[in-house]
């Protein structure tokens, strides 16, 4: 299977992005301190740096992420919002989301080894896309691991959860409240512009 392995601090930078949106507070790269980056983009590259950016946030690769704008241009609404939420509904993304990972990378890896159940079900495909209403769990046989025992018990971290997403704390389970909205993603992404670089 296809993955990202791009180095994190030194991805962050290009994109202008903040390594804490990846899930990592201490990250940052060495290299080039005080560059001189060129200071005018073209507008190409100013729509390429936001699909990277979305791609590079989620760990998306290039023909998936196609396929996702190709569904968000068949549903009703905004292009653009469409395509966001549609990547936001991936199942490694809600996993982070609700605090079973620290990053997205960690998520992934935890449900492509089959630690997680979406309505009882073992999932092992990251980009699952969930549905109002699902219910995601840590599988019965790996609540004993060490990668969950640090969510339960008197000293639990306390996740802030996006709106849309619902868990109890000292609960290995959280429930999709309902489907994501566009004020729920708060990255800092301008997604028209990744929605005028499709449209040439």
């Amino acid at each position: 299977m296809a993955k990202n392995m791009q180095p994190i601090a030194k991805r962050c930078k290009t994109l202008g992005i903040s390594p804490a949106v990846m899930g990592y507070a201490k990250k940052e790269t060495k290299r080039n301190p005080g560059g001189q980056m060129r200071k005018k983009k073209s507008e190409y590259a100013l729509q390429m740096n936001e699909k990277q950016k979305v791609k590079f946030i989620y760990g998306i690769l290039e023909k998936q992420f196609h396929s996702y704008y190709e569904k968000a241009v068949a549903t009703p609404g905004k292009t653009g919002d469409n395509l966001l939420i549609l990547v936001e509904r991936r199942l490694d993304n809600v996993v982070y989301r609700m605090g079973f990972a620290m990053t997205r990378r960690e998520a992934r890896q935890l449900v492509n080894h089959g630690h997680f159940t979406v309505n009882g079900k073992k999932v092992n495909i990251p980009s699952y896309l969930v549905k109002a209403g699902d219910v995601v769990e840590v599988a019965e046989s790996s609540r004993s691991s060490t990668a969950f025992k640090r969510l339960v018990g008197e000293n639990a971290v306390m996740f802030l959860l996006p709106a849309w997403l619902e868990r109890e704390k000292n609960t290995l389970k959280g429930t999709v409240v309902r489907m994501p909205a566009r004020e729920d993603i708060d990255l800092p992404i301008e997604e028209h512009l990744i929605v005028e670089l499709y449209s040439k």
